[in-house]
């Protein structure tokens, strides 16, 4: 084995490490009832306009970090969402797909409207500064970390793969974990919406 290749399945073992920890607290957390999760932020989505909490508020809204060099689990997650967003038909209205990037250093606006291409339309797909980004990253609990490379840009991000569900407050409903079908997601959203 290279040390390239080595390295490689090294830095997915320690993402997915990481990422089941991380879940794993949330997940005992959330059964504790001791979830806080969302808050202000500004950020600017993929056609260059800045956006905040308050863009979103009336509709449900999917959130989920990620970064659009990701090899495997941002676009499966992105591409679960779009599945059952269709499932949903004319209910689809009331739900916004929130995309935030944890990578704002090379996912630029122009990265962000060309990724947005191959999902759900309705997707808002939102960076910002480091400092922003990481501020986000703290309102929803999240985990992220650049992985160790020589290369300054082909590198791995690390983070955690939890997607939550907001209710049209802003406030924190319930999450979905990495391996959630769409179609499951698709009824829960559907319980939720028709109440």
């Amino acid at each position: 084995m290279s040390s390239r290749v080595f390295f490689f399945v090294v830095t997915l073992l320690a993402a997915a490490l990481a990422g089941t920890v991380t879940a794993g607290y949330f997940i005992w957390q959330a059964k504790e009832g001791n979830v806080e999760i969302g808050g202000p932020f500004t950020l600017m989505d993929q056609t260059g306009t800045v956006v905040t909490e308050k863009t979103y508020a009336g509709t449900w809204q999917i959130v989920f970090f990620g970064y659009t060099f990701c090899p495997d689990v941002c676009p499966t997650n992105l591409a679960t969402v779009t599945t059952a967003l269709d499932e949903l038909g004319p209910l689809a209205k009331q739900v916004t797909p929130i995309f935030i990037s944890v990578d704002p250093e090379r996912d630029t606006v122009e990265q962000l409207a060309s990724y947005h291409e191959f999902f759900h339309p309705s997707f808002a797909m939102l960076t910002g500064t480091p400092e922003q980004v990481a501020a986000v990253a703290r309102e929803f609990r999240v985990y992220f970390a650049k992985a160790e490379s020589d290369d300054a840009s082909d590198y791995l991000m690390d983070h955690s793969s939890i997607t939550y569900l907001l209710n049209p407050d802003g406030e924190y409903v319930t999450h979905f974990s990495h391996d959630t079908p769409p179609e499951k997601i698709a009824e829960t959203l559907r319980g939720y919406i028709q109440g």
